[in-house]
């Protein structure tokens, strides 16, 4: 099957690109499996395993799938499906949708999809090959917060807030962002317990995650799947963060402790952030959020819709608004 994915950013990223890290995996695995996989992407993108076929801006993206495609998957865009030519489907990575999505919708999680009113998702897989080889007896020195700190929703003020309640020589190492920031000054606290690392990626990024005590992820947003989440339990370091969003299917008692109540955090983490094991968490993030398990979903969803059957019964649309105001209670 010659399968054609459209992505809006240039591949391969390097530092952050969550969609696009997600595509690449799924594209390789696909590749892996036999299966012809062409990149519909911006120029200056580059692939060793997959065709790459530059984007035209000034043209409809429906309108420039090549002949002897059999399926198109498209990215956050709804092309219409008066204008593709081939069966297609559409994954929806993010939140605040507005109005009808494509019926051949698929979502990143259960929970993603029912706000949506669907049942179609896929949960992201990443090729684990690429993150080097993990060490789980590695020494586990500090806690960690992985994601755009410079969105509110990811409430790193709050993770930084936890920390900052911890006893003395605990520490918070801030993946993705800077304390300062231009928009905003200094809209983080400043505190000599969290260092600000940038966007980091690659060994960079593996190498902080391999010495975390765990992810403190008190997102105040439905976080649709969260690859911060899956990427720090590959490390081996459990979970800390809010109930919303994709968080209670991906974050299980074994692996991680969900609140939205800064006391009962700090209190978990001190009883009981030393109790997780950081091969339970590697091995279940390695198991069930691999690109084999995620191609082969999606290879569910191709067939059903090359046999003429929608993902959907109606277009979804949002059930009730997405809020970036979740409660994180403070003490």
């Amino acid at each position: 099957m010659h399968i054609l994915i459209q992505l809006d950013n240039t591949i391969p990223v390097i530092t952050y690109g969550g969609t696009e890290r997600v595509m690449w995996s799924l594209g390789k695995e696909l590749s892996r499996m036999g299966h012809k996989v062409s990149f519909l992407v911006p120029q200056g993108s580059s692939c060793d395993f997959a065709s790459i076929i530059p984007i035209d801006p000034g043209k409809e993206i429906a309108l420039q799938i090549p002949d002897g495609i059999d399926i198109a998957h498209f990215n956050g865009v709804t092309p219409g499906s008066g204008m593709v030519k081939v069966p297609y489907v559409v994954t929806y990575h993010g939140n605040f949708m507005a109005g009808r999505l494509d019926q051949n919708a698929i979502f990143v999680s259960g929970n993603h999809a029912s706000r949506y009113n669907s049942s179609s998702f896929v949960y992201n897989g990443l090729d684990w090959d690429d993150y080097g080889t993990v060490d789980l007896n590695a020494s586990r020195n500090y806690y960690h917060f992985l994601g755009k700190a410079a969105w509110r929703v990811k409430n790193v003020k709050g993770a930084i807030d936890v920390v900052k309640a911890l006893p003395r020589g605990e520490r918070l190492i801030v993946l993705g962002g800077y304390r300062f920031n231009f928009k905003m000054g200094w809209r983080f606290t400043f505190t000599p317990k969290a260092s600000f690392k940038g966007m980091v990626g690659g060994a960079e990024k593996c190498t902080y995650l391999q010495h975390s005590k765990g992810l403190i992820f008190p997102v105040r947003w439905d976080e649709p799947f969260g690859l911060a989440i899956t990427e720090s339990l590959y490390f081996g370091a459990p979970v800390f963060g809010t109930p919303y969003g994709s968080l209670p299917e991906l974050v299980k008692p074994e692996v991680g402790f969900l609140t939205n109540s800064e006391q009962e955090m700090i209190a978990h983490l001190q009883n009981c952030g030393a109790s997780y094991s950081p091969a339970t968490c590697h091995e279940y993030a390695r198991d069930l959020f691999n690109s084999r398990v995620m191609a082969e979903n999606y290879l569910k969803k191709y067939e059903q819709v090359l046999n003429g059957t929608p993902l959907n019964n109606q277009p979804p649309q949002a059930v009730t608004p997405d809020t970036k105001d979740k409660a994180w209670i403070r003490k």
